[in-house]
């Protein structure tokens, strides 16, 4: 089946929505389950189409009971994120090659065990609202990276941005121009300048202050690398700044 028979078995779908499909039993733990036909109603596509997202592994194998196969809402979330991957331009094998990549990834739970960010907010994304902030550059690769450097982790069917500050800048500078890759290679090297730095200023800290002021006097330390980095844009840009405002 091609890529675009998927597609178009996608769109024309079975005509039910999901107020129609009836939960089966039995249900372990309170957990919705359906048959395959029922799931393939709730998500609009075919059984057939079901099948060959089930063998190209796009979707995690059902719970078998005797000859009967059980899909859950988790099942469901994958099969709406497919659709919705696919109607933002992703081929099929882009999305199996993103789901491998997603699915390698550590999930919050381990990064939360980690510690997380003290004063960074997290943004909760399902992949295709990641898709939306990085039109056309989520790759397989993109992805594997941004999850190695722990910017990404995940929460089920949905993924985790560690920083909000960082999506929001990672994503303008997108939008100017730049290749998301290479936004990905200059935060690996300001995460290791950062690393240095921190380094520094709590090794200073820790000589000079007591433990218990180390968190009041962090803000310092910061203050100090804002202003240098300024400064050090100044020097790099140098004449014709823009006029500052009124």
């Amino acid at each position: 089946m091609t890529h675009e028979g998927a597609r178009e078995d996608r769109r024309a779908g079975t005509g039910a929505s999901p107020h129609q499909v009836t939960p089966v039993t039995p249900e372990p733990e309170g957990v919705r389950e359906y048959r395959m036909e029922e799931l393939a109603a709730a998500a609009g596509i075919t059984v057939r189409t079901l099948r060959f997202y089930r063998e190209r592994g796009l979707i995690p194998p059902p719970r078998r009971e005797g000859r009967i196969a059980w899909y859950d809402e988790h099942h469901l979330a994958r099969l709406r994120t497919i659709a919705a991957l696919l109607e933002r331009g992703h081929t099929l094998n882009g999305i199996a090659d993103l789901t491998t990549a997603f699915e390698s990834g550590r999930n919050v739970r381990e990064v939360l065990a980690l510690g997380a960010p003290s004063e960074e907010e997290p943004v909760r994304l399902t992949p295709e609202e990641l898709a939306d902030h990085f039109a056309g550059e989520v790759t397989p690769e993109n992805l594997a990276a941004a999850l190695d450097l722990g910017y990404l982790v995940t929460d089920g069917e949905e993924i985790i941005h560690i920083s909000r500050r960082l999506l929001d800048v990672s994503a303008a500078l997108v939008r100017e121009g730049v290749p998301l890759a290479e936004v990905l290679k200059a935060g690996a090297r300001v995460r290791e300048h950062a690393d240095a730095l921190a380094g520094l200023f709590t090794d200073l800290l820790r000589t000079h202050a007591a433990e218990d002021d180390l968190w009041r006097l962090r803000p310092l330390a910061k203050s100090v690398v804002e202003a240098e980095l300024s400064m050090a844009l100044d020097r790099r840009l140098g004449p014709g700044a823009p006029p500052q405002g009124p």
